[in-house]
């Protein structure tokens, strides 16, 4: 065990400024795609809404294949598939950016996160109160100042507990990281492993870590919940 937790701690936390590996990466990955996929999905999510069918069916057809295939296949395609192409070799700026798997693997994070949460908050918009929508017009508001502050800050507000949710998957899912050679908790606890062949020791405590960091997740946005859906709270007296 000593030398699973010797193993552990050289990996889990260590961080030089240019290399990163165990938690430290996990972490990275999942808030570098996780913020990605949260910026496109706002913006993507009104398209989504939109009553023309050209705005909305190329969003509509992207979450459909990111929501119906498996990330572990998407990563694949993007960390071989993809560098296979050779217009992608061709290309100087392309060709480096693929040749990395934590490039590939932050894009292939982002894209999906983005298809589900896009969908999310889609539902989000879909679910606002006609009410707070005939007084923004009665205000006099244009289509995109309804949107920027009655429509969008509403939705998101709702759209928080699902969204949690999605987090939560998220930090999960960048378990298949190791596939792009990227040194995330499995990596670290495979590494293990195969250094002491203590195959429970290793995988329950990255399996522990896990749990913390989904622990400190959930707290964080119950916490936020309670900030910004107190008003929707049921009223016990």
């Amino acid at each position: 065990m000593n030398e699973i937790l010797h193993q552990f701690g050289q990996a889990f936390l260590y961080w030089d400024g240019e290399h990163v590996s165990g938690l430290a990466m996990t972490l990275w990955l999942l808030v570098i795609s996780v913020a990605f996929g949260f910026c496109c999905a706002v913006p993507l999510a009104v398209a989504r809404v939109s009553s023309r069918r050209w705005l909305s069916l190329p969003v509509r057809f992207y979450t459909y294949v990111f929501r119906g295939t498996p990330l572990y296949v998407q990563l694949l395609l993007i960390y071989t598939g993809v560098y296979s192409l050779a217009f992608i070799r061709s290309e100087p700026l392309l060709d480096a950016f693929f040749r990395s798997g934590l490039n590939c693997a932050v894009l292939a994070f982002a894209l999906n996160t983005c298809a589900y949460t896009t969908e999310i908050f889609a539902g989000a918009i879909r679910s606002t109160s006609h009410g707070e929508v005939e007084a923004a017009r009665a205000y006099g508001m244009s289509p995109f100042t309804m949107y920027w502050r009655v429509v969008l800050p509403s939705a998101l507000r709702r759209a928080l507990p699902l969204y949690s949710n999605e987090v939560i998957l998220m930090l999960h899912a960048t378990t298949v990281a190791f596939t792009a050679t990227v040194p995330d908790i499995l990596k670290v606890a495979r590494d293990a492993n195969s250094a002491t062949y203590r195959s429970f020791e290793s995988f329950g405590l990255a399996a522990l870590i896990y749990c913390a960091v989904s622990f400190v997740l959930v707290a964080a946005f119950r916490r936020a919940e309670k900030r910004w859906l107190g008003h929707l709270a049921v009223r016990t007296r």
